[in-house]
């Protein structure tokens, strides 16, 4: 009695099963021959060890205890650089020089007068210091001035009077006619001239006169503006810091009107040329109106 093989028929059943499935539409003919390769496992870290190792432990106790051993630290950004100062911005001088070794009686003069206190409590002005220079800044007349009256305040700290200055002043008629003599005929420039003038106890005819605080282009809404206000914007330089020198603010003001002369003096030529106008057209109306008034006589020849 002979038992038949089973592993053979249990061999051929799968696949005739296999082969009874029929492919299906979506998956390719070749999918059954691809193998799916196995994911790999991430690699686990080995652990740190429990104690340092000796040389490490030996180089971080030499180290200072400031000192931190471990990750570094990204350096902090730098603050953003300064902003460079702006160019065209001229840096203010503290100094005004002459612009030529010319020492001659110039068309044009700049005058400026330093004042002491006289009279009652010093509330009065008095000149004692008058200074002229010529269109290139140089000095053409400086002087000390000896007041007609008792010098009650010498008010120093802006005029820059002090006693000993008397010992060599020249007496007030003297500086008076010399003065007078200088500027005859000539334009003079300076600011606020008509403080100056006073204390001379001169005048001078008005189109011969440049003041830079009456200047028009000069104004700040309307107001008349200090020199020292004029200098530092018109010439970059500082004036006037602590007492006041003639020489520099005569100087001061010369060299504005020299910046300034073109415009300066076709609108001085405007102004009296209208007002000229004006004047004409007056005097025609006024004799108009005398010949029309009864009551002025008539001259007969």
């Amino acid at each position: 009695f002979q038992r038949a093989p089973q592993p053979q028929a249990a061999a051929a059943a799968p696949q005739s099963s296999m082969a009874a499935q029929p492919p299906s539409s979506g998956a390719p003919a070749a999918a059954g021959n691809t193998k799916r390769t196995p994911k790999r496992k991430p690699k686990t870290k080995p652990a740190a060890p429990s104690a340092l190792n000796p040389n490490w432990a030996q180089l971080q106790s030499k180290l200072p205890a400031s000192t931190f051993l471990g990750k570094r630290k990204r350096p902090a950004p730098s603050p953003p650089p300064a902003p460079s100062p702006n160019p065209d911005a001229a840096e203010l001088s503290f100094k005004l020089e002459p612009t030529s070794d010319d020492t001659s009686l110039t068309k044009a003069l700049a005058l400026d007068c330093e004042m002491v206190g006289v009279g009652a409590g010093g509330s009065k002005s008095a000149l004692a210091r008058a200074t002229l220079v010529n269109s290139f800044g140089n000095v053409v007349y400086d002087e000390y001035v000896r007041p007609m009256e008792r010098i009650v305040d010498y008010r120093t700290h802006i005029s820059g009077i002090r006693p000993k200055h008397m010992n060599k002043a020249k007496d007030f008629s003297i500086v008076q006619k010399d003065i007078a003599e200088l500027i005859t005929g000539r334009v003079l420039v300076g600011h606020a001239l008509h403080h100056d003038l006073k204390v001379l106890l001169l005048g001078h005819p008005k189109k011969d006169i440049r003041d830079t605080s009456e200047y028009e282009v000069f104004r700040r809404e309307g107001k008349r503006r200090s020199l020292k206000d004029l200098a530092a914007q018109e010439l970059c330089v500082k004036i006037q810091q602590q007492e006041h020198c003639p020489i520099e603010d005569a100087r001061a003001a010369m060299f504005i009107y020299k910046k300034h002369k073109k415009g300066w003096e076709k609108n001085k030529k405007e102004q009296f040329r209208f007002k000229n106008k004006q004047k004409k057209r007056g005097n025609k109306k006024s004799a108009e109106a005398n010949e029309k008034d009864p009551n002025v006589p008539i001259v007969l020849l």
